[in-house]
């Protein structure tokens, strides 16, 4: 992947990671188009020069209606990065499908869907790149939220097939996977003193992305805590620090 001169979508790109990472991808000389659903978020990305389109990641038919369209309008497009995403508690003994589908289908199927849509226009692309966003519970599971971590497991696996498969294409896939980071992805997650300041996990994932080569799994340092835990042995010491 280039540092610059690409032309970028990013789901989810008016808050938290996505709008950060938005920013600095732009602000290096990238077109970048953002994906969300909030109109006056879209707005304010539009104000600083970014192409700003609302969509909504559980709508199938709205996918691949917006892939027609954006492959259309912007023929360059060669990189994607599937961030948006929903992070909900759910109580497994109350009644907590709605949440769960809801989950599901943000997380998982709208990125499924929308590969599935971009897939021969990227494969078309002299160079392209898929970027998934994992996290640090597709390693360890975080119970308050069963349904945001097996999703994340998921699209960890997933990352990994499509990456194989795709291994002989023009198309190279690669995996950012936060660990806690300073959002508002949940309450209280923006002033967790325990969990990564945005700013420093945004600089570190750009120090990743301009390596060369790119590692598959672009993991900040404090990733390791989670992501080692099985390998290292202290995988129950892991999931009792996270589910005390």
């Amino acid at each position: 992947m280039k540092t610059s001169g690409n032309t970028i979508l990013l789901t989810g790109g008016t808050s938290g990671i996505g709008r950060a990472l938005a920013e600095r991808f732009h602000a290096d000389g990238n077109t970048v188009i953002v994906t969300g659903r909030r109109q006056p978020l879209l707005d304010q990305m539009a104000a600083q020069g970014m192409i700003a389109h609302a969509l909504d990641m559980t709508d199938a038919a709205a996918i691949r209606d917006f892939a027609a369209r954006i492959t259309t309008e912007h023929p360059a497009l060669n990189v994607v990065l599937h961030n948006a995403g929903i992070m909900l508690a759910e109580d497994v003994a109350a009644d907590f499908l709605q949440t769960a589908e809801d989950t599901v289908a943000t997380n998982l199927l709208g990125p499924i869907r929308l590969t599935a849509a971009l897939m021969p226009h990227l494969l078309a692309q002299p160079a392209a790149t898929l970027l998934t966003v994992s996290s640090g519970l597709a390693f360890v599971p975080l119970t308050r939220t069963p349904t945001y971590s097996a999703t994340k497991a998921a699209i960890h696996s997933w990352s990994q097939s499509l990456r194989h498969q795709l291994r002989d294409t023009s198309v190279e896939v690669l995996e950012i996977a936060p660990p806690a980071v300073q959002t508002d992805l949940m309450p209280g997650h923006a002033t967790d003193p325990n969990a990564m300041p945005l700013a420093e996990f945004i600089d570190e994932v750009i120090q990743i992305l301009s390596q060369d080569p790119i590692p598959p799994l672009v993991g900040v340092e404090r990733l390791g805590f989670l992501s080692q835990a099985e390998a290292e042995g202290r995988y129950d010491a892991a999931f009792a620090a996270l589910n005390p």
